[in-house]
């Protein structure tokens, strides 16, 4: 074995810390493959024209399955607000619009639509 001076030998193991830190540096590593889950596009919503109980009614119900289908608005929630849509609905149907559009008012409120 040959005998290196100290000071010669701090030195090489210097040159080496740094030789390998600085490979080290330039090896680049492979960031994990993410995958982005694909966005969800509902189909447009087309809502019923017209005016009167009837298409307020519908427009509202429309509503109501697209914010359940998306997951907008609960299952059991959604069922509710519809039992609530459909007795405007039929108060509608038997001619009565203003109870109906106060059922509808009221149906909206207490879900928080508009």
């Amino acid at each position: 074995m040959i005998a290196v001076p100290a000071s010669r030998l701090s030195m090489r193991l210097s040159f080496a810390v740094l030789a390998v830190a600085a490979l080290g540096a330039c090896q680049q590593r492979a960031a994990p493959a993410v995958s982005e889950p694909s966005p969800v596009v509902p189909a447009p919503l087309v809502l019923p024209t017209g005016s009167g109980c009837g298409p307020e009614i519908a427009r509202t119900r429309a509503i109501v399955a697209s914010d359940v289908a998306t997951g907008n608005l609960n299952t059991p929630v959604g069922a509710r607000f519809d039992a609530d849509l459909a007795q405007a609905a039929g108060e509608c149907a038997a001619g009565k619009s203003g109870a109906a559009l106060h059922l509808l008012a009221a149906a909206k409120s207490r879900y928080g639509y508009r």
